[in-house]
């Protein structure tokens, strides 16, 4: 790719066009390009930062993503003391440029959030402080091109090695204090798992191997038994990835040769329903999630290759991780009559948690899931199991509508808040996609007229709202369409934070 390309010039003679002057005695430094630089090299010359986050169980990366007015991209909004992302230098102001192989800069928030979710307990994050990036746009129209990404192929490689009479097929060498090489033999179960020859080891089954010494890697590969999973990267991708700045990133790996896989199951409702249950449950591990029982012979479920016990992990491409059993159930209502689920077994559940990397990482090199532009509208799917209150209500004479909204798991409502100019009016600026408003049916630009039968449009309206905010759900809105002509707005201070899961923690 052209980015790629860029990142493997000889950066030495361009470092006399530009200076980087940082006061550090106020808040932005300032970046100053000289008048020949070359723009086809500007992302060399400033690149952007690499974030590599890792996350324990039930727990957050500890930063807060919202979307900038105008849709100019994902900001981080603010960062959590003693957490991951303030470990690893992520920055209140930073703009999300990349998510692990992915340019997402000029993707909504929407997207950048699901490919964060998406990829489980550990993301790459490419970021650019806000002051270099509208520098890098204002030289250059775009940035798309300031985040570097590794081509396919070009990229560590996650391999799963089986022994045979030869042993794993493959020694270790290193030097003193330095990495692991790996020295295949020829025809090897290693080389028969796609490990590139000259390969630099990187983990031992989802363990790092940097601060290990010889003696405690040759423990743990004895301790692997009869297979063994490596993360692993050879010197094309060693190189490119020094060239770039780019750390050789678990997120970043694909798969080879893995014992098993993620499954994409696509299901038509018939005229028994789907056939399945879904039930929130505990794992082997007895960590809780979302599992499917009950799939009823020759209904559409089995037929799609659905098995009892599999365990839900996205719905129409999108992340259930850490999702409560309602809000679930609201997803995959929301599809149809024609749904797209993606579920691991147990056996893959227990590899993927082994390597601590998401299965969703990994569906590239299996099957995509259905979009949502490909699913029927037709009744909602019934679980046998929670019913979820219809938060529909019937029009009002006035042409104005009700809705009924409920939080999600984590407290919020799922839409953010803004203000005509000049006018004391609350309209809905964004919803989040999937959360509880969107399945309650509001849209950008419906304005607020009543919340919970309090009349809005007086000056104290967000003092009223985040009082109203806090009283028992549901809460209940009357609403009425935006006209095309107030399309000047603000968003009031906090109005994203109070009610949006557009500034919500990741």
């Amino acid at each position: 790719m052209e980015a790629a390309t860029a990142g493997l010039r000889d950066t030495a003679s361009l470092t006399q066009k530009f200076e980087f002057n940082a006061k550090w005695g106020i808040d932005n430094p300032v970046l100053s390009l000289a008048e020949d630089y070359d723009p086809s090299d500007l992302w060399s010359l400033v690149r952007p930062r690499f974030c590599l986050l890792s996350k324990g169980e039930g727990s957050s990366f500890g930063f807060h993503l919202k979307q900038e007015p105008g849709g100019a991209g994902p900001v981080v909004c603010r960062v959590e003391p003693g957490t991951p992302a303030q470990h690893q230098g992520l920055r209140e102001g930073d703009r999300i440029l990349g998510v692990n192989n992915h340019v997402v800069e000029c993707e909504d928030y929407a997207v950048v959030v699901r490919h964060i979710r998406a990829s489980g307990p550990r993301v790459l994050l490419m970021v650019l402080a806000q002051h270099v990036h509208d520098v890098a746009r204002a030289q250059q129209g775009t940035s798309a091109h300031l985040c570097p990404t590794l081509g396919p192929g070009v990229r560590p490689r996650l391999c799963h090695i089986v022994k045979d009479e030869g042993g794993f097929g493959f020694s270790v060498t290193h030097s003193h204090h330095g990495p692991f090489w790996l020295v295949l033999s020829a025809g090897g179960a290693a080389e028969r798992a796609g490990v590139p020859p000259g390969a630099r080891l990187l983990e031992v089954n989802g363990v790092s191997v940097e601060k290990l010494t010889y003696n405690q890697l040759s423990r743990k590969l004895c301790q692997s038994g009869e297979q063994v999973t490596l993360l692993v990267a050879g010197p094309e991708v060693e190189e490119q990835c020094r060239q770039l700045g780019m750390p050789l990133a678990a997120p970043l790996a694909e798969g080879w040769a893995l014992p098993t896989k993620p499954r994409c199951l696509h299901l038509t409702k018939g005229p028994k329903g789907f056939g399945f249950l879904l039930r929130e449950d505990k794992g082997l591990d007895g960590r809780p999630g979302q599992f499917l029982w009950e799939v009823d012979p020759g209904l559409p479920a089995e037929k799609a290759g659905m098995q009892a016990g599999d365990r839900l992990v996205a719905v129409a491409g999108e992340s259930v991780e850490g999702l409560g059993h309602e809000e679930t159930v609201s997803r995959i209502r929301a599809q149809g009559s024609c749904i797209s689920l993606t579920v691991v077994d147990p056996k893959a559940d227990r590899f993927f948690r082994m390597v601590r990397l998401s299965p969703l990482l990994f569906l590239e090199s299996t099957e995509a899931p259905a979009s949502a532009q490909e699913a029927c509208s037709a009744s909602p799917v019934k679980t046998k199991e929670l019913p979820v209150e219809d938060t529909a209500l019937p029009p009002v004479p006035d042409g104005s509508r009700p809705c009924l909204l409920y939080p999600g798991p984590d407290g919020g409502y799922g839409f953010r808040l803004g203000c005509v100019a000049n006018e004391a009016r609350l309209f809905i600026s964004q919803v989040t996609l999937g959360g509880s408003a969107a399945q309650a049916g509001l849209q950008m630009g419906d304005v607020i007229l009543e919340v919970n039968g309090y009349a809005m449009g007086g000056e104290n309206d967000l003092e009223k709202l985040q009082q109203l905010a806090e009283a028992e759900p549901p809460l209940c809105l009357k609403l009425a369409a935006r006209s095309c002509q107030d399309s000047e707005a603000w968003n009031p201070p906090g109005s994203g934070e109070d009610w949006a899961l557009a500034s919500e923690l990741l």
